[in-house]
């Protein structure tokens, strides 16, 4: 397995391990091109991107020397590991996180990626091949929890677009890359709710089934044998799921909520009051 980058660590942390830093990396066989040095400014947007903070366990797939998840556990106090398939590489970022004294919340395993369990972790940082990024983009969706972040540099998982993404100048890249700036991408994993859910509204007679098609962070609905009603506007975000139902004679209900696996419940507008609702999933759906 070949990952693209070769992360090099800041200033401060080079000085702090010149002794390994003059260590001959042992060549390994992959297959995806050569590492290439990613700037600092690039690791710090990167986190702050994906709103790393104190909580969060932060997992960088590829992560060569450390640098995302160094910089992670010391300035921001998160925890996180680092999957690397050099060994060497490994061995010199743990030795860096036991210099800096932060062991306790950062390691490096080396390992394929395709076989580390991604489910701990509430942010995945990722600079890889595009080949490698569309070959880990299911594992990454469906062993995340819902609400965890995914944040990649320079590229993407296809037609699993982007809930954001920035572009900024980092000159120093133009004599890696030829390219003098760095585009990040940030996703936040959806719950999954495919299949049918049948809803009841607290307090009155409301009950309806609702099928629901998803494709990553795209949802549509339908109303099975509900004449003359729809379902639009469905938003996923995380576990945070809306839409609207409407009834006839245009009349709109807006139901906003959240998902808990098989169940979802929140709050609905009915005729300019609020009142709470809930869903079983019935069926599941592919």
């Amino acid at each position: 397995m070949h990952f693209v980058r070769r992360f090099f660590l800041a200033a401060l942390i080079g000085a702090l391990c010149a002794g390994s830093a003059q260590a001959q990396v042992k060549e390994i066989e992959r297959t995806g091109g050569p590492y290439v040095p990613t700037p600092q400014v690039v690791v710090d947007q990167m986190l702050r991107f994906g709103r790393v903070g104190a909580n969060d366990f932060v997992m960088d797939l590829g992560s060569g020397d450390g640098v995302i998840v160094l910089t992670a556990t010391r300035q921001l106090k998160a925890s996180g590991m680092g999957i690397e398939i050099d060994p060497e590489l490994v061995r010199l970022s743990n030795a860096t996180a036991k210099k800096f004294g932060i062991g306790d919340r950062a390691a490096f395993q080396a390992q394929d990626v395709f076989k580390a369990d991604l489910s701990r972790a509430t942010v995945v940082t990722l600079y890889l091949l595009p080949a490698m990024m569309m070959n880990l983009r299911d594992k990454i969706y469906n062993e995340l929890r819902p609400g965890a972040r995914v944040v990649s540099h320079d590229y993407h998982f296809g037609d699993w677009e982007a809930d954001d993404r920035i572009t900024f100048d980092v000159p120093e890249k133009e004599l890696i890359n030829g390219v003098p700036s760095a585009t990040l991408y940030l996703w936040t994993i959806p719950a999954k709710v495919s299949g049918r859910w049948q809803i009841k509204v607290a307090g009155t007679d409301v009950s309806r089934d609702v099928d629901l098609k998803q494709n990553y962070h795209a949802v549509s609905g339908a109303l099975p044998n509900a004449r003359g009603m729809s379902i639009t506007d469905v938003a996923l975000n995380g576990e945070d799921i809306s839409f609207s139902i409407w009834g006839n004679a245009s009349v709109r209900h807006h139901y906003r909520g959240k998902v808990k696996g098989g169940a979802m419940s929140g709050v609905v507008n009915l005729d300019g009051k609020d009142a709470k609702w809930q869903a079983e999933r019935v069926t599941i759906g592919k």
